[in-house]
């Protein structure tokens, strides 16, 4: 029997203007929660998660995660909105075990297998950190460096990654 290998695709699509945003709105909380993203996670081409996101501060989370991993520990990741009740859970988590990792959703679309290769779930997960950092400056015209301290994110995935 031939098994099949977990393979997973991220999209974005940018649903906001262009000029929703500049440089010179990076302390402005409701300018920076207003860039939406329709954001997509296919397995095995199959859509496993698809939703309208405030795209900077997915990408806000998914750079903090990033700056906590080492060579010896990947943390646990969670995002959660500051628009969405966090007692529902997290609305995306990657949960490494062993020399695995698990991805889970509450708004899934489909109930597939989600298990992976620990280092391939990290690195498409980093490679899709670069990718929007990279294509959020460049459509919107911003440098995300100026944005940081002013984006606001749910610190409850850095409660759940202290544990």
């Amino acid at each position: 029997m031939e098994t099949m290998d977990n393979k997973i695709h991220f999209d974005y699509q940018f649903v906001s203007d262009k000029g929703i945003i500049s440089n010179k709105d990076r302390s402005d909380v409701p300018a920076i929660l207003a860039v939406d993203a329709t954001f997509s996670i296919k397995m095995n081409h199959t859509l496993y998660f698809e939703a309208e996101l405030p795209i900077l501060e997915f990408w806000m989370s998914l750079y903090t995660w990033k700056e906590r991993i080492t060579k010896d520990y990947i943390p646990e990741f969670h995002y959660y909105t500051i628009e969405h009740d966090e007692e529902e859970g997290a609305i995306l988590s990657v949960l490494p075990f062993s020399n695995k990792a698990r991805l889970e959703s509450i708004w899934a679309e489909a109930d597939i297998d989600n298990v992976f290769d620990l280092h391939y779930i990290v690195k498409e997960f980093l490679t899709l950190e670069s990718s929007l950092r990279e294509d959020m400056e460049e459509y919107y015209n911003i440098k995300l460096k100026y944005f940081m301290r002013h984006i606001p994110f749910s610190r409850l995935h850095l409660k759940q990654m202290n544990k």
